[in-house]
């Protein structure tokens, strides 16, 4: 069936009418701009071979011709274009908003009780053996934030093998990898057997490392229970109960810190981050790491509310999900979405998890091109 039930052009706009009943109305520049020929893009990579400068604000249609499944278009000034028309219906800028990977709405949002363990548990060996294993894993994830892999090795390292499966390590003050377990005087309190409320890791950091990863090598104490929450969801709770506390996360920035005898590190963003359409991209949350809070004194008392509810919305128990790891799990999560929290644990027997960061943008990347060889297959 054809994409284009038909089309026509001024100078200024070419105006589509989609077979579907949509419509679009697309201006010449942005038609020029987004030339597809070889002499406007690499036919290798895609890239623009081509600035904007380089043809006048005023570029005008001459004529649009529609082609089978192309339109044709010819500029003025003298310029040939050919788009096909599924990349048209793709990427017209008018039939839907530009696609975020990182936006809530493009995600599945859970709490303790819709969480199914099926879709997140999965087994590491199928994932290094199978190319499907693996896509389903990732795009787990993707969708709802984090994933559980089962059986991997407990060798201490390992951790550094499954980041190159998808990615780069992200290497920090605590350097490529770091072992939670209990010691004399830590400079932190994960590093002690206190519970831990939700938390993200490094607030601190600019930029935060967007993925962490948890690895249990050993695990014969009482107690230690993981909790994961889906930072997305509280947001969307708190947008609900009370739109002016949500408006006021997103647009008061804080200031967070850590400092040891060796580092001191700083960073100002807010507790909620949204896009340009509204939508929740980026939460933070970690009560043990925000610097003396400066705002302005208006804004304060209003504050203070907002990142209470904010709070109390994290201790609800209906919002988390809770297991215990053994050994050979490791636990991969999206530091920019996902809270995690453990709860305390006895003196006796032994509670050994390394840690190490890594960044979504080369999970994404993987997992992009995952599904593409297997579309191709």
């Amino acid at each position: 069936m054809a994409l284009i039930s038909n089309i026509s052009s001024t100078s200024e706009i070419l105006t589509i009418n989609w077979s579907d009943g949509r419509s679009s109305k697309l201006l010449a520049v942005w038609l020029r701009d987004h030339c597809q020929m070889p002499q406007s893009r690499n036919p290798a990579n895609g890239q623009r071979l081509m600035n904007i400068t380089d043809f006048p604000e005023d570029v005008s249609i001459v004529s649009a011709d529609q082609a089978d499944d192309n339109i044709e278009i010819r500029f003025n000034p003298d310029h040939y274009s050919k788009f096909p028309a599924v990349w048209l219906l793709n990427n017209a800028y008018d039939l839907k908003p530009a696609f975020d990977n990182r936006s809530a709405v493009n995600k599945t949002i859970w709490d303790g009780r819709s969480i199914n363990s099926d879709d997140v548990f999965h087994s590491y060996p199928d994932y290094l053996a199978h190319s499907s294993a693996k896509t389903q894993a990732l795009s787990a994830f993707n969708d709802y934030g984090f994933i559980v892999l089962t059986d991997v090795p407990t060798k201490s390292g390992t951790i550094l093998d499954v980041i190159d499966s998808f990615g780069y390590v992200r290497e920090t003050n605590y350097g490529k990898t770091f072992d939670v377990k209990t010691i004399v005087d830590p400079n932190n309190l994960a590093f002690t057997n206190l519970g831990l409320g939700l938390h993200a890791d490094n607030p601190y950091r600019d930029p935060v490392p967007t993925i962490q990863l948890l690895h249990c090598l050993e695990n014969t104490v009482d107690g230690g229970e993981s909790l994961l929450a889906d930072g997305f969801k509280a947001a969307q709770l708190l947008r609900q109960e009370s739109p002016e506390s949500f408006k006021m996360l997103t647009t008061t920035w804080i200031n967070f810190r850590f400092q040891d005898i060796q580092t001191d590190l700083h960073s100002r963003a807010p507790f909620i981050e949204v896009n340009d359409n509204n939508e929740v991209i980026k939460v933070r949350f970690n009560n043990r790491s925000i610097a003396p809070i400066k705002t302005e004194p208006e804004k304060i008392k209003s504050f203070y509310k907002a990142y209470r509810h904010y709070a109390e919305i994290l201790e609800r128990e209906t919002l988390t999900f809770e297991f215990k790891t053994k050994p050979g799990d490791l636990i991969l999560f999206d530091n920019a979405r996902i809270f995690h929290a453990r709860k305390a644990f006895s003196d006796s027997g032994s509670r050994w998890l390394q840690g190490a960061y890594a960044d979504l943008d080369s999970l994404y990347s993987s997992l992009s091109v995952l599904q593409r060889n297997q579309e191709a297959a």
